[in-house]
């Protein structure tokens, strides 16, 4: 059941208040784009500093495992006296197959939510069909391991026990994977606090049919990813569905989803449904149209966001970045860096 879309929505805000109403099942609050689809690169941030090719790992083939770390304007890495800052892990997109963390699409991610008071690392993955999963989760969870890292909290001045993960379609697998992957509190090894997914696939035990904007089989993609031979019965794309790992233990998220774009909208219904069967507090965004992963992310949608991980990473109010207005140029393709 989805909700109608605002006399449902203040209707329940006001029960809440008055009788403990909440939402469950696939419940959302249905949203329409406020404009024009703002890609995140129409805003530049010069003022957020990027240190680029940081490396946070080595893959089991060797291969360095790099990332790009953004940082807020008011947090003085070398001020051992200031407060240390939540950390949070953004994934990029591209079918598991393609995209890089410094595309013009992420690298105006990382340094948005930067300039919002976070540390923001942007991260490179293993992609297939060179490597297959596990590779992509176990190369992401080294950068949250790296994030805790005694020698990178002093370095950057971290709070190890606040760390979040932000990624949409392909990314927000993966994101996904963060939140649910093991058990128990969010504070040790390579556990998140809080997640913040646009788009993911969450359950790939099937072909997951994808409407004609769509350029390819999306089935031959889960295969490719998996290293499955055929999706049914594969131990790999069930471990790599994130639906298929929740538990009661797993942090907050937040859910943003297109009612008419390629991934369907059953994939985020089916596993809201799943992650609050089991307690887990749930933040579920869907938005009229076709707008797929980032290109959800108007202004409304950042604000969101940015509510969702001030709340559960206890974020207080500091200094924002106020970007130069948005220019005309369309920028990025909205397949490959998405």
């Amino acid at each position: 059941m989805r909700t109608a879309p605002t006399l449902l929505a203040a209707a329940c805000a006001l029960a809440l208040l008055m009788a403990g109403c909440s939402p469950t099942g696939d419940d959302s609050e249905r949203v329409e784009p406020t404009a024009l689809p703002v890609y995140p690169q129409l805003r530049t941030y010069p003022e957020v500093p990027v240190i680029e090719d940081i490396q946070y790992g080595v893959a089991d083939d060797g291969q360095p495992l790099l990332l790009d770390a953004c940082f807020p304007t008011d947090h003085d890495i070398d001020d051992l006296e200031s407060d240390p800052r939540p950390a949070i892990v953004s994934i990029h997109g591209g079918s598991w197959m393609r995209g890089d963390k410094a595309n013009l699409n992420w690298r105006a991610v990382c340094q948005w939510l930067a300039s919002e008071g976070f540390v923001v690392v942007s991260v490179n993955y293993r992609l297939a069909p060179a490597s297959v999963f596990p590779a992509q989760l176990d190369d992401v969870s080294q950068a949250v391991a790296w994030l805790r890292d005694p020698v990178t909290v002093e370095r950057y001045n971290l709070d190890p026990d606040r760390i979040g993960a932000f990624g949409g379609s392909a990314g927000g697998n993966l994101a996904a994977l963060l939140g649910t992957a093991g058990s128990g509190d969010w504070t040790s090894g390579t556990r998140v606090a809080a997640v913040a997914e646009l788009s993911g696939p969450t359950d790939l035990r099937e072909r997951i049919p994808t409407t004609d904007s769509y350029n390819q089989d999306f089935g031959d993609v889960q295969l490719a990813y998996t290293g499955c031979a055929a999706l049914e019965g594969c131990a790999a794309a069930a471990d790599a569905s994130p639906i298929t790992r929740v538990d009661d233990t797993d942090p907050p998220f937040f859910v943003g989803h297109s009612v008419d774009e390629f991934i369907p909208l059953s994939q985020s219904d089916d596993f809201v449904t799943e992650l609050r069967g089991a307690g887990v507090p749930v933040t579920y965004v869907t938005v009229e149209g076709s707008l797929h992963s980032i290109g959800m992310l108007d202004d409304a949608m950042q604000q969101r966001i940015v509510a969702f991980f001030r709340d559960t990473l206890s974020l207080n109010a500091v200094t924002r970045v106020t970007p130069p207005e948005a220019g005309t140029d369309d920028g990025d393709e909205a397949g490959a860096g998405q």
